[in-house]
């Protein structure tokens, strides 16, 4: 090896360790840690534009930009005096999927696995995807970094409850005229509630909780607690003896909820591939199921998708087995959301009904957990949708396949869930998903926003910098008090106090839901989300300002001329310009959509006009509804909800499930279609 060379080796072999220490966990310097494992050691892409740092260990850190992560990779290899030797004409030739692109160096290369291994020769994009603007880059512990955390603590701690106190304000000053409007009635010996659509019905229900408490508590003094559920008074055995009752304690638990209505839940612990350890949760029928042991409940490899031993599965026989169904929540939301409403939640109606029912919650949600990571370190909270949609969701959907052993499973999401999923399964994201999906339903969906962006609050969100929108909220969790008064205030005052806030922020009402379990629905919100999340919902270069989650302002706009045109041509399906702009590939799993006519959070009938219009050409929609009535959240909370949504997303399911399902599934019972589409 001549000077040359070994003087190159050596530059190349400083650099490469000093963009180690700057993505690594702890800085090299740092006597009170030890970092031999936690030194990054190369950038993993998991999709061209989402890397995250590997670790010596086999741990990894969350995603950097991709610059940062091309730099790491790129000196490692000339360190390693390993660059290969790759013109032009040689890197296009090499195999693979998704075109990386370089619009200024002109260079191509094809899969993110090979950009991560070609160094120099993998130039990443020049930019990013304007929707998605690159995340702040933290490096490992040092006393500026420290001062940095703890100045926008303080200023967001300050700011951010402010801002909290305004809202709480503005709902308490406007629930006074409807206070007198409601005392003006009782004045007039008129009951208010009557107006209310489903009032008998909510007294008719009201009277069948009380009695099935009352004869719980009997039950407990007669018999014990251990054998009160086994029988009707009458010695008959009865399908799903609830193995809880008595008064409702307002509890943050699934799995007492799910008792109430004999089922149980066993919870999983999931990772991602950047790290994150989020909560998966199994509704099952205990007189058919026995739950694992916690040991194999525990999380697993960082990879997905290479995991099928189908431990769930062993416990059915062909012919009796599930067919899985995988729900995802919403915004400021758990998966608990779908276990609020007795039989007629969601989750509890399709499991009875016969499906393998798995509750998905994103990251941080009631406990932030990272394999490396601690809840005070910023790096733990720079994510957004993005993160969760090509990181959270595989891990998820990965985790259920390999337990239950089936190839694909039922997607059913709502608002939020439906914006990452969107996401995830768009051409230049991870499209590759919609190979294990077997049909997706969204309810509400989150693509387009609704009238309801333009408050003055959201505004205001809008309006700051980036800058100031991190000394207003952080760079951590996104107004971490609320989770404060979630664990100090008692069930009913903040039952109460969340359902003012969320009404007077989202323009919605609690008409069509049971009102006795309201307070119920808000002890599974919020939870801990980041701030970077919220300033990618709320601020001003992402959703806020381009209204839409995969397309800029100006292209909203050329399709608003575009739709103009054709309703005076009367063209609707041969559009002439069909796919042009599509955000997916034929890779795409069959859609169905549950609209919420009256919902002002987000435009469900325009994301519908785009499906219908032909510009997603390699979607098929298996079903579309719209329901006048209906407001964002009663979508999974309406009183007849089930009726409406539930039985419909339980015939759907059936129908687009693959044939080795129909033959090895029990047939869901009830189904209102019996032919598959």
């Amino acid at each position: 090896m001549s000077t040359t060379q070994v003087t190159s080796r050596s530059k190349f072999s400083a650099e490469y360790a000093h963009q180690s220490e700057k993505l690594s966990l702890v800085s090299a310097n740092d006597p009170s840690e030890s970092t031999s494992g936690s030194t990054a050691v190369e950038a993993k892409f998991i999709t061209p534009l989402d890397p995250v740092i590997q670790t010596a260990d086999g741990n990894r850190l969350p995603a950097v930009p991709v610059d940062e992560a091309h730099k790491i990779n790129t000196l490692k290899h000339q360190a390693e005096n390993s660059l290969p030797d790759l013109g032009k004409r040689a890197v296009e030739e090499l195999p693979g999927e998704q075109l990386v692109v370089d619009e200024h160096a002109e260079t191509r290369v094809h899969s993110s696995e090979q950009a991560s291994k070609m160094g120099a020769a993998a130039i990443p994009p020049s930019r990013t995807h304007p929707l998605f603007p690159p995340l702040p880059l933290y490096g490992p512990p040092s006393l500026l970094r420290k001062l940095q955390c703890q100045t926008f603590r303080i200023t967001s701690f300050f700011l951010s409850t402010a801002f909290l106190a305004v809202i709480v304000l503005g709902s308490v000053f406007t629930s006074i005229p409807l206070m007198f409007k409601h005392i003006g009635l009782r004045l007039t010996f008129r009951n208010p509630d009557k107006r209310r659509p489903f009032y008998e019905e909510e007294i008719r229900r009201k009277a069948a909780r009380r009695e099935a408490s009352q004869k719980w508590q009997r039950q407990r003094r007669i018999r014990g607690s251990q054998s009160a559920h086994a029988k009707e008074e009458d010695g008959s055995a009865r399908a799903y003896e609830p193995l809880e009752g008595g008064p409702d304690p307002l509890v943050c638990d699934v799995a007492y909820y799910a008792r109430r209505v004999g089922l149980d839940i066993e919870e999983f612990s999931v990772q991602t591939e950047d790290g994150f350890i989020i909560t998966l949760w199994h509704v099952y029928n205990p007189s058919e199921y026995t739950a694992l042991p916690a040991e194999k409940r525990n999380y697993k490899s960082l990879d997905v998708f290479t995991d099928i031993a189908g431990q769930v599965r062993n416990q059915y026989s062909d012919g009796q087995r599930r067919y899985p169904v995988l729900l995802m929540h919403g915004l400021l939301q758990s998966a608990g959301a779908y276990c609020t409403n007795d039989d007629d939640s969601l989750a509890f109606f399709l499991c009875k009904s016969g499906y393998d029912v798995w509750l998905g919650n994103n990251r941080c949600g009631f406990e932030p957990r990272h394999t490396l990571l601690q809840y005070h370190d910023p790096r733990m909270w720079a994510w957004n949708i993005r993160q969760m949609g090509v990181m959270d969701l595989p891990a998820l959907i990965s985790r259920v396949l390999s337990e239950t052993g089936f190839a694909k499973l039922g997607l059913v999401c709502h608002s939020q869930g439906t914006t990452e999923t969107f996401v995830a399964l768009a051409k230049e994201q991870r499209p590759d998903l919609g190979d294990k999906i077997s049909v997706f339903c969204a309810l509400a969906p989150a693509v387009y926003a609704g009238s309801l962006i333009g408050k003055m609050y959201f505004k205001f969100m809008r309006i700051i910098s980036p800058g100031m929108f991190r000394i207003f909220f952080g760079i951590h969790a996104f107004i971490p008090l609320m989770m404060t008064m979630h664990r100090l205030l008692p069930g009913t005052l903040y039952g109460a106090l969340g359902y003012r806030v969320f009404s007077f922020l989202f323009n919605w009402t609690d008409d069509r839901w049971e009102r006795d379990l309201r307070n119920r629905m808000f002890q599974f919100a919020p939870v801990y989300v980041s701030s970077e999340s919220m300033r990618w919902w709320l601020g001003r270069e992402c959703f806020a300002t381009q209204k839409c989650i995969l397309a800029t302002r100006e292209e909203g706009k050329i399709e608003d001329v575009e739709d103009e045109e054709d309703e005076q041509e009367e063209v609707q399906k041969e559009h002439r310009n069909q796919g042009r702009t599509a955000w997916y590939d034929e890779r795409a799993p069959p859609f169905a959509l549950w609209i919420a006519g009256s919902d002002d959070l987000v435009d469900g009938r325009r994301l519908l006009r785009r499906f219908e219009r032909g510009r997603e050409p390699h979607v098929r929609l298996v079903k579309a509804k719209i329901i006048e009535e209906y407001e964002h959240l009663d979508v999974i909370w309406a009183m007849d909800s089930v009726e409406k949504v539930g039985k419909d997303v339980k015939d759907v399911i059936w129908e687009t499930a693959p044939q080795e399902a129909h033959r090895t599934c029990r047939t869901p019972s009830g189904l209102q279609q019996t032919n598959k589409s």
